[in-house]
């Protein structure tokens, strides 16, 4: 009853060996803190232009503002 597997044996253990190699290689990060992957998302997220400038709309937010508290100060007085 012995029947001859040991080339369908190996050739699936190859097989099998580098599946395992190749799923640990797609766990592999290339960063090795989570400040370094932050700061490159962030540095490909602003090449993108996800991210606004908060100088494009400060100066309205103060001119808003500084208008609301000119209102108060002339209703009060």
């Amino acid at each position: 009853m012995s029947i001859d597997r040991t080339h369908d044996s190996r050739s699936e253990l190859a097989a099998l060996e580098a599946a395992v190699t190749s799923a640990r290689a797609g766990f592999a990060c290339m960063f090795s803190t989570s400040d370094e992957y932050e700061t490159a998302l962030i540095t490909a997220r602003r090449a993108e232009g996800r991210y606004g400038s908060w100088f494009d709309w400060q100066p309205m937010l103060l001119g808003g503002v500084a208008c609301v508290l000119l209102g108060v100060f002339l209703i009060a007085f």
